[in-house]
């Protein structure tokens, strides 16, 4: 595989038994520890009224983990822009950008990250709920950083002249797009929507024009990927990942199990098929498994970086996952 940087997407992930200051200690734990492997960026997303995450607030996990790192690119994969005002996250990214210059990204999404009513418990009202509203929402949110003042009198502070990195996040084509014709960097959640991926980086290298902020096209990608010492553990500890996914798609999300309770489980064959369709595109095995996965999944996306996330129970189990990956591959 041709050289590409590896950055870290992580959820905070609740295990079952844990609490969430245990969870948030784990992922300052984690930063830390990839920060000296030597990989990129580390992003947190954001989620709601889900209780096996605990990243609902994308700004303020992103000020503590800067504040006990010191090289590594800290941000938000992201920040749901419909459940938020463009002034809100203006003056939240500027006060990290002057606090932390340099090392601050803000990736941005367009879905709410939740179920509709959490959407209208954040947002307050049904407007600016849609994602029509998005392009000028995200237009507002780069002129508040720009001081091109998409609102007469309004002067964010923190936020004029503290713009941070900004990147488009998406599943889909609208926003790879929307990121082309911006000519911002785009990163793609593979994770999620592997049958996207392919055609939406198509879509928005074609679509992409050279902007203030980046010449070419920049695609990172965003894949799961456990690793451990052989092919049969990093499927026992993928375990609770597929039985969260499961549990999700019913309406009853619930705090990460343990690799024995999801192994225990009761799986109906069409739960095992949606489990293995969730599968296909990740990055699960040993790491010469791993390597295979993650070198296929560059040569055929050709992406300029690729974002690693690990769900797995236990954090020494996560830990391993990168440092064996950060072996090979670093």
């Amino acid at each position: 595989m041709p050289s590409v940087p590896l950055s870290v997407l992580d959820l905070a992930p609740v295990a079952d038994g844990a609490t969430v200051g245990e969870a948030l200690h784990h992922t300052t734990t984690l930063a830390r520890r990839v920060e000296e492997l030597g990989y990129r960026r580390f992003w947190v997303a954001e989620h709601h009224n889900m209780p096996a995450i605990a990243s609902s607030a994308p700004a303020v996990l992103i000020a503590h983990i800067a504040a006990v790192t010191s090289t590594l690119r800290v941000g938000s994969g992201g920040v749901m822009l419909p459940n938020h005002p463009p002034l809100v996250v203006a003056e939240q990214f500027g006060t990290l950008e002057a606090l932390h210059p340099g090392r601050i990204d803000l990736g941005i999404g367009r879905a709410p990250g939740t179920d509709q009513v959490t959407a209208l418990a954040l947002r307050r009202t049904v407007e600016g709920l849609s994602a029509e509203n998005f392009p000028r929402e995200l237009t507002d949110l780069i002129n508040f950083f720009t001081g091109e003042d998409p609102h007469q009198g309004i002067t964010a502070v923190p936020g004029r002249g503290q713009m941070p990195a900004i990147w488009l996040l998406g599943s889909s084509g609208f926003s790879a797009q929307l990121a082309g014709l911006l000519g911002l960097p785009f990163a793609f959640a593979h994770h999620f929507s592997a049958e996207n991926t392919l055609p939406a980086l198509a879509l928005y290298r074609s679509h992409f024009r050279p902007s203030r902020w980046l010449d070419k096209p920049y695609v990172m990608v965003a894949v799961t990927t456990i690793c451990a010492d052989t092919d049969e553990r990093a499927e026992w500890l993928a375990g609770p990942s597929g039985l969260s996914f499961l549990r999700l798609r019913q309406g009853r999300p619930a705090p990460l199990s343990t690799p024995e309770e999801a192994a225990a489980y009761p799986y109906t064959e069409v739960e095992r098929r949606l489990i293995a369709e969730r599968r296909a595109g990740q990055a699960i095995g040993s790491p010469q498994t791993v390597q295979r996965c993650l070198e296929e999944l560059q040569r055929r996306t050709r992406a300029d970086e690729l974002m690693l996330t690990t769900l797995v129970y236990d954090i020494e189990d996560r830990i391993r996952s990168f440092e064996l990956v950060a072996e090979r591959l670093l």
